[in-house]
């Protein structure tokens, strides 16, 4: 039924595939390429929430509630998404009962996730913030320890709730003090043990 319900779109870099405040009319299923999901806040400044990966979804909480898109999706690379009427899958979510347990474990896990993150912003300083950020680029998103990425330093500073300015500058500490080695987008890290003690210690 969704596969009958869907359309395969491709995005380029940056370009907005989901808006906040739109009407939710499709469920967003990323097949290639990696997106940004993020909240737009006051004064136009962006809380970058989580990088979707291929195969993950992405609905929002105002699935069965008020029918509205309360967060943006934002192209990093060029990628392509399976966009899926919400009908269909609302259907289907009522015909399968397996569909809708994994469903709902799908979305704890990411309500678990977001607790984490809110921790994380609300009651560590910003070094600890960036660390976290930094280990969750690793451990989550590229799997490694040394990775190039596609995420601007203002993407960077937008994951961890800083202006831009404090992210380079923080970003530059932590290559001073031999914790990080920093070649334009390509970042590794040098002292895990110390980076993960600095996200602790907030």
């Amino acid at each position: 039924m969704m596969d009958a319900n869907r359309h395969e779109v491709s995005f380029n870099a940056g370009e907005i595939i989901l808006k906040q405040g739109a009407p939710l009319t499709h469920i967003v299923c990323l097949t290639k390429g990696s997106a940004n999901i993020y909240i737009e806040g006051l004064r136009k400044r962006k809380l970058i929430l989580r990088i979707l990966k291929p195969t993950e979804i992405a609905s929002g909480p105002g699935l069965f509630v008020d029918n509205k898109l309360h967060y943006s999706v934002r192209a990093i690379t060029d990628c392509y998404a399976c966009l899926i009427d919400i009908e269909a899958f609302n259907k289907t979510i009522i015909r399968n009962n397996q569909f809708a347990f994994e469903l709902l474990r799908m979305i704890n896990k990411q309500m678990i996730e977001n607790f984490d993150r809110m921790v994380t912003l609300t009651m560590k300083q910003m070094p600890g913030r960036l660390a976290e950020t930094l280990l969750y680029l690793s451990n989550h998103v590229y799997g490694t320890d040394s990775f190039h990425t596609e995420l601007s330093r203002q993407d960077i500073a937008d994951l961890s709730a800083m202006t831009k300015e404090s992210a380079i500058r923080i970003i530059k500490e932590f290559k001073d003090s031999g914790i990080l080695a920093v070649e334009g987008l390509d970042f590794s890290i040098l002292n895990k043990e110390k980076l993960i003690s600095i996200s602790i210690t907030g």
